[in-house]
């Protein structure tokens, strides 16, 4: 019996993280018109872009933005951009805004003293979260598809590859925000603006090569910049920033570093919060 609790305990911990994700979705199918809106959202604001492209474009297309991105499909250019970054505001808004919604709640602090770890507790905040971004990425595709002429023409199971060292990494960076969040009792702030500095400098509009002198030394030194780069090379064809092979070990090495640190920094600040007991104060 001794020897199977580890077992059982990897089990149960497993239930409270479904648990987790499972009302979060619930809350989310609760709100029909929202989830429905979620969706149309990023094709609402891509459809300006859309046609500023075409008016900006010439008889023999975007040759400006050609001779930097190497392609001048600009739509299917942004639309990989849109969906990359809605897996960043994902992870971002399931780890800190959670967070500060359980502290306004008021049920931060009771939850925290059930057993079930607090890096898990923060996963599972995040798993519904990333399972309706790619419902809804999924949905703005077939979108851009039917409206924009969208396509993909590379290998679509090798750029989810390279995705998931990103994705890996982002927990990390997702980790250490959540912890912020412990500290300074907001999210708001910290999510907008981290949810709008870090695709602007990784290019998710454009290519980070028409960035000034003084913001592209910013852009090439986030590892998100080279993986978002990676999977448009992968998928359109695009003029990669450096080798693909060496931006995949970028992001392999990103991922290694981001999520020890991370991790490191939530559970010091964590370590702090319960020496002030400050945990459950918002």
């Amino acid at each position: 019996m001794r020897g199977n609790s580890p077992q059982r305990t990897l089990r149960s911990q497993l239930r409270a993280v479904l648990a987790i994700a499972k009302k979060d979705a619930l809350h989310f199918l609760r709100y029909p018109l929202s989830a429905a809106f979620q969706v149309l959202q990023p094709i609402i604001w891509l459809t300006p872009v859309y046609f500023m492209g075409r008016s900006f474009a010439g008889a023999g297309g975007s040759g400006g933005f050609a001779a930097y991105a190497g392609t001048g499909d600009y739509m299917s250019f942004i639309i990989v951009g849109a969906v990359l970054s809605s897996y960043d505001s994902a992870v971002l808004w399931g780890m800190g805004y959670a967070l500060k919604t359980e502290m306004d709640a008021g049920t931060l602090e009771s939850n925290w003293l059930t057993p079930v770890p607090r890096p898990l507790f923060l996963v599972g905040q995040t798993l519904a979260s990333l399972a309706l971004t790619t419902l809804t990425s999924a949905g703005v595709v077939a979108l851009g598809w039917l409206l924009f002429g969208f396509r993909v023409t590379g290998d679509v199971f090798l750029a989810a590859l390279v995705t998931l060292p990103l994705l890996v990494a982002l927990y990390g960076f997702g980790f250490a925000f959540a912890g912020l969040v412990l500290l300074l009792k907001e999210a708001n702030t910290l999510v907008d603006v981290s949810s709008f500095a870090l695709p602007l400098l990784s290019g998710a509009q454009f290519p980070v090569q028409v960035l000034p002198p003084l913001l592209l030394p910013l852009s090439l030194a986030l590892p998100l910049t080279y993986g978002y780069d990676a999977v448009r090379g992968l998928l359109l064809g695009t003029k990669t920033l450096v080798p693909i092979a060496y931006e995949v070990g970028i992001l392999l090495v990103f991922m290694g570093l981001m999520g020890v640190l991370g991790y490191t920094v939530f559970k010091r600040v964590e370590r702090r919060c319960q020496r002030l007991g400050t945990i459950g104060m918002h």
